[in-house]
């Protein structure tokens, strides 16, 4: 066991420029778990554009209210497509709430689904489709193999910020000015 081994749980996981991989191209993955077993997260910076909220309250026959149809769904990575996720913050009180930091917490109960349908969810919520998951040392290599580096998780970023904005607000949140930064790993 690696001693100096550091768990990125409520993390952001930044895409680098150079990781191509269509599924997180320019991304931001919040880290839902982090461990020596493995890493889980939910991608925040895509969206289904064929799929809104209300189609999946209506699908799990949820009554809502007006404007269900704008909120959007997330496409939360390529592992599980087809389970339902909620990062959110405040009330943490849902049934199925996992907790990630004091702040932060990843759901998928059915009351959790209940509420934002009608208004009455978390204050801070991304509903997605699937999650993001790597085996045991898979993420930690790929971190030295500069396709990502982390950061504090933001909840404006996260829960407020316009999509094609993320990426970049979460680079700058490290201190990161991207025309500064080429695709390739520096040799110092």
């Amino acid at each position: 066991m690696d001693h100096t081994w550091q768990s990125l749980k409520g993390q952001f996981l930044i895409a680098m420029p150079g990781l191509a991989d269509p599924n997180f191209f320019q991304s931001v993955t919040c880290l839902s778990e982090h461990n020596p077993k493995g890493a889980m997260g939910i991608v925040i910076t895509r969206v289904h554009s064929e799929i809104n909220g209300k189609m999946i309250f209506e699908e799990l026959q949820i009554p809502t209210t007006a404007g269900a149809e704008k909120i959007p769904v997330h496409i939360g990575g390529p592992v599980h497509m087809n389970e339902i996720f909620v990062l959110h913050g405040a009330p943490f009180t849902w049934e199925g709430s996992m907790m990630i930091t004091g702040e932060l917490a990843l759901s998928n109960s059915r009351d959790v689904l209940e509420a934002i349908a009608v208004g009455r969810g978390p204050r801070g919520f991304i509903i997605a489709l699937g999650c993001a998951g790597w085996g045991p040392g898979q993420l930690e290599s790929e971190i030295r193999g500069n396709s990502w580096i982390t950061g504090p998780f933001s909840e404006k970023i996260a829960f407020q910020m316009e999509l094609e904005r993320r990426w970049e607000a979460a680079m700058k949140g490290i201190g990161i000015d991207l025309a500064l930064l080429s695709s390739t790993a520096g040799h110092a």
